[in-house]
């Protein structure tokens, strides 16, 4: 409300009453044009209603909200049902344009406001988190997999002649169609043992580079957070081989944004090699709905590039859910999560020791993994059942555990053709079934105390049942 609005509310009630109000209003206000004029993360985080008064008034910026508005084209930002509307906060009209996700949309200037805002917030994130060489970033409406392959695609128009892309084997299936999708072959290189651990063969990239010839390589595909016992790729020397042989790398760091350890090695690998850009997934690092990216780019003209490549306009979701939750999260919280997530970490590996020392397992020792870990299992569990050890994995679930992974050495899975031997291990023949668990950000102690004793109680009856058909 302006002035003459005020002086018009204190005709209706007392003028001291009037001038508080005001002033409510005023700090609420200065919050917002402290956040457009510094476009960073608030220290504290902002109260829900405020948040949602500064949607308000940008959604009223969008020419769907305008009062009298006459709309005579095919996407006016229409909205038939009030509870979509009031669930996406009145803005319709999404981001970007046409040719550019990017770009400033003229019938939304407020969407446009708000995308941009977010994009700023999250680069102040990703630089606050230890990646600090990132120039820019870019919030898409996909999931990992797929912003992986619109990276492969811009690539494309930049190494017209390549049809390769160098992949250090990791099984999680999104991650390898996103190299079929975009149209390109990919080249497996297999894992290398050392003592629990999997990890970059680098002679096995210098080989395979020497062989195909670098100008027929799109990229060098790495990975940073991955389920153990894989570890991060060894990002600085594949980053050194790809700068001494030009070729560009690509980065999934789908949840490795929470991981200090993880953003160490991307900043380090962009400052001693080559390293083009970083893709990491909205959900598993922000806490919201599954749905968007962002993707971290080292030089804005890539960034841009990428931005183009993608073909129409984008939904805003996630550009609005990633802003709201910044907002009312703010630095200090996210810190503090982070914070927690190291200490879970830390405990949740000496609970799990606990509970596979008393059955006879051990956790492996994974050191370079900062997410994630794994424990024996060994198959005398259900031999006599005549069962698989994902039996396991099965019972933890129908007690509701979600989110570990019992692994078997001997699975074999067909993607698109390419034939995997012990398909989830990250390799051929791993020496051991195992099972995973990861401390990721928004995880409490409570959690894992529960995990284990549900784990622990599974175990029991595991073995009881073997005991009695044996």
């Amino acid at each position: 409300m302006d002035a003459a609005t005020f002086d018009l509310c204190s005709k209706i009630i007392p003028q001291s009453y009037v001038n508080q109000g005001n002033q409510a209003l005023i700090t609420q206000s200065n919050l917002i044009r402290v956040l457009l004029e510094k476009k960073k993360i608030p220290r504290d985080g902002w109260k829900t209603q405020t948040v949602e008064y500064m949607l308000s008034q940008l959604a009223l910026m969008d020419s769907n909200n305008f009062i009298g508005n006459c709309g005579v084209g095919e996407r006016e930002g229409r909205i038939f049902s009030e509870t979509v509307s009031k669930r996406h906060y009145r803005f319709a009209h999404g981001i970007g344009r046409s040719g550019d996700v990017t770009a400033i949309q003229p019938k939304a200037a407020g969407s446009s406001i708000l995308n941009q805002l977010c994009t700023s917030l999250m680069l102040d994130l990703i630089r606050a988190s230890g990646v600090k060489s990132t120039s820019d970033c870019i919030i898409v409406p996909m999931a990992t997999g797929m912003t992986l392959t619109l990276c492969f695609l811009t690539l494309r128009s930049l190494r017209p002649g390549a049809e390769y892309i160098i992949w250090p084997r990791i099984d999680q299936k999104s991650c390898f169609k996103s190299i079929i999708s975009a149209g390109f072959k990919p080249i497996i290189i297999e894992n290398q043992l050392e003592g629990d651990e999997l990890r970059t063969d680098l002679d096995g990239v210098e080989k395979a580079i020497a062989e195909y010839g670098a100008e027929k390589i799109l990229c060098v595909f790495s990975t940073t957070s991955c389920f153990a016992p894989r570890v991060p790729d060894r990002l600085e020397e594949l980053a050194k081989i790809c700068k001494s042989h030009d070729i560009p790398h690509i980065v999934n760091n789908a949840y490795g944004l929470q991981s200090s350890k993880c953003t160490h090695l991307i900043q380090q690998a962009s400052r001693v090699g080559r390293l083009d850009a970083f893709v990491q997934s909205c959900d598993k690092n922000l806490m919201v709905p599954v749905g968007g990216a962002v993707i971290g780019v080292m030089n804005k003209n890539f960034g841009d590039k990428i931005a183009k490549t993608y073909a129409g306009r984008a939904s805003a979701a996630p550009s609005l859910d990633v802003l709201i939750t910044l907002l009312e999260m703010g630095m200090n919280k996210y810190e503090a999560l982070l914070k927690e997530r190291k200490e879970n970490y830390k405990y949740l590996k000496e609970e799990l020791t606990k509970v596979a020392t008393k059955h006879g397992e051990v956790v492996l020792e994974t050191p370079h993994n900062p997410i994630s870990m794994a424990m024996s299992v060994s198959q005398n569990l259900v031999n006599s059942q005549k069962k698989d050890v994902t039996e396991l994995g099965s019972m933890l679930f129908t007690r509701c555990v979600s989110g570990t992974r019992v692994v078997a050495t001997n699975a074999t899975k067909d993607i698109e053709g390419y034939l995997f031997q012990g398909y989830g291990s990250h390799c051929n023949n791993y020496r051991t079934a195992y099972l995973t668990a990861a401390a990721a950000i928004g995880m409490t102690k409570g959690d894992v105390d529960l995990f284990v004793k549900r784990l622990d109680k599974v175990l029991t009856e595991l073995r009881k049942n073997n005991v009695k058909t044996s």
